[in-house]
């Protein structure tokens, strides 16, 4: 078991352990995002988790467990592929649909006979899965309201679902702070369903063949996060090439309106016009993805308190690097693919 920092953020996992196992919903941190778990195996805690985020019962969850060795017990039938990148890969920001076992009740997966499974590489979750014991598991999602930000430190969680839950378990801020890869196996071939941080590159490494990415009208598997709008703001966000960036935010200043304007390229902001104009907002991203990936949660909602009337975010770089960010920040605009791909200006309607 992987020591917790301090007594009392141990004596925190167990009495977290606790509250699961007697039924209720525990708010925990992993590398990627906070996560909303109820142990697997009691509907009616599973049920609470799907009622406090408003998600849709059809959309499934992601199983959390505490060792490699137990992906058997989870799943039903596991390829060489999925052992492969299971043993090289977890503990990691890496998720597995597989068959479900016995052990996997339908309403964690939202009536699907394929399961997301994953152990995460974070020491207060592992530390709170070793503590449930092997044979049992979290069902989680993100800790927020279905569709909203994914969180990425406790003060998030506290805000946007407060007392709904039973216990927050604070493990500061998520070090990746994007959502988890997930790979599927759809026929033989291995295909990634939700770009995350693991490069695709060392996916294809791994496993000796190029992974595809499959359109949304061709995958046969439903999965956390791929719906056509999601992790979005309250405030409109609309993505937006560099060239036109700025020429868009001061279109809609002209019409009164408050905008942030986020880039990643280090253009002069003083020169475009906006630095003398006090209803619209530069804020500058890194451009280095593993960085901006880490803080894009967090400035979006930081962004979301400004109330503001349109955030404007600068297209990031192509490349596979970037391709979590890209997605993410596509959904979160509502931005079909194919136009993101195409680097137009998306302007939308206020949602």
């Amino acid at each position: 078991m992987i020591a917790a920092e301090s007594y009392s953020l141990q004596d925190e996992i167990i009495a977290a352990a606790t509250v699961l196992r007697e039924g209720g919903v525990v708010a925990f941190p992993t590398e990627t995002v906070y996560g909303l778990g109820a142990e697997i195996s009691n509907s009616s805690a599973v049920r609470r988790v799907f009622e406090i985020k408003k998600r849709p019962a059809d959309h499934p969850l992601i199983v959390h467990f505490a060792d490699a060795s137990r992906l058997n017990h989870w799943a039903r039938e596991v390829p060489e592929q999925a052992l492969r990148l299971a043993e090289l890969l977890w503990p990691g920001p890496l998720t597995l649909i597989l068959p479900r076992s016995r052990h996997v009740p339908a309403n964690v997966t939202g009536g699907q006979d394929t399961v997301g499974l994953r152990v995460p590489d974070h020491p207060v979750a592992l530390a709170l899965l070793h503590e449930l014991g092997p044979e049992r598991a979290v069902a989680a999602p993100s800790a927020n309201r279905f569709g909203r930000i994914s969180p990425t430190t406790a003060a998030h969680v506290k805000a946007e679902l407060g007392d709904a839950v039973d216990m927050i378990l604070d493990g500061g801020p998520c070090r990746i702070g994007l959502e988890s890869t997930i790979v599927g196996f759809e026929g033989k071939s291995p295909v990634i369903l939700r770009p995350g941080t693991i490069p695709m590159e060392e996916l294809a490494e791994i496993l000796g063949e190029t992974l595809v990415l499959p359109p949304p009208m061709a995958r046969t598997v439903r999965v956390p996060g791929a719906l056509a709008s999601h992790y979005a703001p309250a405030t409109p966000l609309e993505l937006w090439r560099s060239e036109l960036l700025w020429q868009r935010a001061l279109e809609l200043e002209a019409d009164g309106w408050r905008v942030a304007v986020v880039t990643w390229s280090p253009k002069n902001w003083s020169q475009r016009g906006g630095a003398k104009n006090k209803n619209v907002v530069h804020f500058s991203m890194p451009a280095e993805p593993v960085s901006y990936g880490r803080q894009l949660y967090a400035s979006l909602r930081q962004l979301d308190s400004e109330r503001l009337d349109r955030l404007l975010v600068e297209i990031p770089p192509a490349g596979s690097a970037w391709a979590a960010i890209a997605d993410r920040l596509r959904r979160a605009s509502g931005t079909p693919s194919e136009e993101l791909q195409s680097g137009a200006g998306i302007a939308l309607q206020a949602r």
